[in-house]
């Protein structure tokens, strides 16, 4: 039985053993824990937490399933449908602007045929493939702001300008991924200059419009809050939410206490999703939960990067160290903000965090990954769709300007 069971896994499970490891556990990691925290939202929603943990656990059984399908595409795929899925993503992000639903001064929201989605998720893996894309078929001029790099900076901030007025965070964060990509890529020092000079002026007048006219940025207040909170002020609710966060991280200590353990959840409103590491450490402490998940963390990005730069071909190389980075800094800012080192952002924790959209395109961009770990030892897999010239079949090598 034990061989029967590893040759299925053998051929069903292709690519890099490490990270699906790292997917299964934290998919694990996030069953007991969101049924654990969510308590408090099951007392609210009539007792049901077994409907809870049935909707969650459907949320991880289609992410897992998006990931295993997208494990067995040739990542050249991915190269194609970046195309399609940015421009449907700034779309998305465009309504949401106009017509989406507004939680907490925030239009983040879609909903459609009664399915509530964020279309930020999917904008930040559809921008990190486009610009792999990009930065691959651009790869000869990238020395040149105009012709190879311009056009890029151009989708990065239309997209992360659509977001910014809901979700600040997410901007800033995708913002610093593709900023970074270009670094790896090989863009010359004066294009990445005016880069960051453009983002930095871009910044400067989102303050100043905020102060002209406030009704375009309504969350500006909210962002000052959790800053002057921070740094020792009053950061209101954001504020309370950390200081219960801490309170749990201490209860824990530093060993396992156990499933079902954990108070944290009858003061926390969000102890299940933007608070789970603060509750994990409760439950499992400091060493095994908080601990464990960022070495879970670091072990996925860095087989994204050995991936990455063993990859055969340039924009696969990009795609899994982009992805590899996007996730790896989310997590850190979920757990930092918990931890108190960053302020307040509302970033989920990926593949544990309840939240429907953000674990299944999680779970797709860990797919993408796997398909490119599979063209380190499988030809066919990193084969073009359709024959291109020798100087994309080259692994992505460190940027030496």
């Amino acid at each position: 039985m034990p061989n029967r069971i590893a040759e299925f896994l053998h051929a069903h499970l292709r690519g890099d053993r490490a990270i699906w490891v790292v997917a299964i556990l934290l998919v694990l990691t996030s069953l007991v824990s969101v049924y654990s925290a969510s308590a408090t939202l099951a007392w609210k929603q009539g007792g049901n937490s077994v409907g809870i943990l049935f909707r969650h656990a459907t949320f991880l059984m289609v992410g897992l399933g998006v990931m295993w399908a997208l494990h067995r595409m040739r990542f050249a795929w991915f190269s194609r449908l970046s195309q399609l899925g940015i421009h449907i993503a700034l779309a998305l992000l465009a309504l949401t602007v106009l017509v989406g639903s507004e939680i907490n001064d925030a239009r983040r929201w879609m909903d459609i045929g009664g399915f509530r989605f964020q279309p930020s998720d999917i904008a930040k893996v559809a921008l990190v493939a486009f610009v792999a894309r990009m930065l691959d078929k651009n790869r000869l001029v990238l020395h040149d702001f105009n012709k190879g790099v311009k056009p890029i900076v151009a989708y990065i901030a239309l997209t992360c300008a659509l977001i910014l007025p809901a979700d600040f965070s997410t901007a800033a964060m995708l913002a610093v991924v593709c900023f970074l990509m270009m670094v790896i890529a090989g863009v010359t020092w004066k294009p990445l200059a005016i880069t960051a000079g453009l983002g930095a002026g871009s910044g400067l007048i989102v303050v100043a419009l905020s102060a002209v006219a406030p009704g375009l940025f309504p969350r500006m207040g909210t962002w000052i809050a959790r800053a002057t909170g921070f740094l020792g002020g009053t950061g209101g609710s954001d504020s309370s939410q950390i200081d219960y966060a801490l309170q749990a991280i201490h209860q824990g200590g530093l060993l396992p206490h156990g499933p079902g353990s954990g108070l944290s959840r009858n003061a926390m409103p969000v102890a299940y999703a933007d608070m789970i590491y603060a509750f994990i450490i409760e439950e499992w402490g400091a060493l095994l939960g908080g601990l464990g998940l960022v070495l879970l963390y670091l072990i996925l990005f860095s087989r994204a990067i050995r991936i990455g730069t063993r990859c055969p071909r340039h924009f696969g190389g990009l795609l899994s160290i982009g992805l590899g980075l996007m996730l790896t800094l989310q997590a850190l800012v979920n757990m930092g903000v918990a931890v108190r080192l960053l302020p307040m952002t509302g970033q989920p924790l990926p593949l544990v965090s309840m939240g429907g959209t953000s674990i299944i395109f999680t779970c797709a961009a860990i797919g993408m990954i796997l398909s490119v770990s599979r063209s380190l030892t499988d030809p066919d897999a990193a084969a073009p769709l359709e024959p291109t010239g020798n100087h994309h079949a080259r692994p992505l090598e460190p940027s030496t300007h």
